[in-house]
C-alpha cells in the first residue's frame, strides 16, 4: 500500500469519526452565565489554546493552555508542553493533529488545579465554520464537554464565502470595535461572523460556534475579551508558547545570524543617534560662544 492509499484510508476514517462526533454537537447556550448575556455574570475562567511550531520543523511544536480570569483577563494558570505532531496534515482534519494535545493539557489542569477548569475555551481556529461543519473548536468542545468558541484570523472559504471585493466592502463598513456582519453562505446558512474586535485594528477576526454556545454569545464574549485584535486567552497562549520555544529550543545558526544582524542594526542606530545629538549640542555651544564674544 503506497503513501497516498494510506492517507486516503486515514481521511475516510477521520471523516467517519468527525461525523459521529458531530452528532453530539450543540450550537446553543447551555450555561446560566451565557443566558444572562453581557457582562456574563457568573463567568470566572476562560481558557485559551494554541500551538506554535519550531521554526525549522513541521512536526515539533509547543502546545499551550492558559486560563484567564474574567473580566480583567489576568492569566491565572499556564501550561506548555513540547509535542510532536505525527499525524499527517490533511486539509479539513487539523483537529486530529492538535486536539489530543489540548486534552492532555486540560487533564493536567484537572489533576493539579481543578478550580481553574475553564467555563469556556477559545480556540485559535474554526468551529462550525468548516467544510463539514466540525472544526477544531467543535472537536475539542465535544471531547472535553466544555463550551468552545472558534476564533480564526483568516476566512474559511466554503459554501460561496469568498475573500473578494464584496467581502472587502463589508469589512470597510466595520467602523468601530464590536461591529460585525454575518457570514452567510450560498446555502443560506450562517456559518459565523466577521468581527472588528478592537479599534486598534481594522482587520476582522472570524468567530464561529465551537460547542455549547450560541453564535451571538460567542461574538459578545470574544469582543469583551479583546484588548487587541486577537482575544486575550488565545493571544496569551500564543505568546507563552513562543516564549517557551525561545527558552527551550536551541537557536539554529541561521537564527543566531539574524539575531546578531538585528542587534548590530539597533546598535548602529543608537550610535548614529548619539553622534547626531552630540554634533547638534556642539553646534549650539559654538554658536552661543560666538554670540557671546560678538557682544563683548
Amino acid at each position: 500500500m503506497n503513501r497516498s492509499d494510506v492517507t486516503d484510508e486515514k481521511q475516510k476514517r477521520w471523516q467517519n469519526e468527525q461525523n459521529e462526533l458531530k452528532q453530539r454537537l450543540i450550537c446553543d447556550d447551555t450555561e446560566e452565565w451565557q443566558k444572562k448575556g453581557v457582562p456574563f455574570e457568573g463567568l470566572h475562567y476562560i481558557g485559551g489554546v494554541d500551538i506554535s511550531f519550531v521554526k525549522t520543523s513541521t512536526t515539533q511544536a509547543c502546545a499551550s493552555l492558559v486560563i484567564c480570569r474574567y473580566p480583567d483577563m489576568e492569566v491565572v494558570y499556564e501550561d506548555c508542553d513540547m509535542v510532536e505532531l505525527t499525524a499527517p496534515y490533511i486539509s479539513g482534519f487539523l483537529a486530529f493533529r492538535e486536539v489530543g494535545f489540548f486534552l492532555k493539557l486540560l487533564d493536567r489542569l484537572r489533576q493539579s488545579q481543578s478550580h481553574y477548569i475553564p467555563q469556556v475555551i477559545m480556540v485559535d481556529g474554526n468551529g462550525i465554520l468548516h467544510p463539514r461543519g466540525f472544526g477544531t473548536a467543535s472537536h475539542l468542545g465535544v471531547l472535553a464537554d466544555i463550551p468552545c468558541i472558534g476564533v480564526a484570523k483568516k476566512l474559511m472559504q466554503i459554501d460561496g464565502l469568498e475573500k473578494n471585493d464584496q467581502h472587502a466592502s463589508k469589512i470597510a463598513e466595520l467602523i468601530k470595535a464590536g461591529d460585525s456582519f454575518p457570514l452567510i453562505g450560498d446555502s443560506g446558512k450562517i456559518w459565523g461572523k466577521a468581527v472588528r474586535s478592537c479599534d486598534k485594528s481594522s482587520n476582522p477576526i472570524y468567530v464561529s460556534v465551537g460547542h455549547r454556545i450560541h453564535l451571538e454569545t460567542a461574538v459578545g464574549l470574544t469582543y469583551q475579551c479583546s484588548l487587541y485584535r486577537i482575544p486575550e486567552p488565545i493571544r496569551q497562549a500564543d505568546i507563552r508558547s513562543r516564549e517557551f520555544l525561545r527558552l527551550n529550543v536551541p537557536a539554529t545558526e541561521e537564527d543566531t545570524k539574524k539575531i546578531r544582524k538585528s542587534k548590530s542594526s539597533i546598535l548602529n542606530t543608537m550610535i548614529s543617534s548619539v553622534r547626531n545629538s552630540f554634533l547638534m549640542k556642539r553646534s549650539v555651544v559654538s554658536y552661543n560662544l560666538y554670540d557671546y564674544c560678538s557682544n563683548l
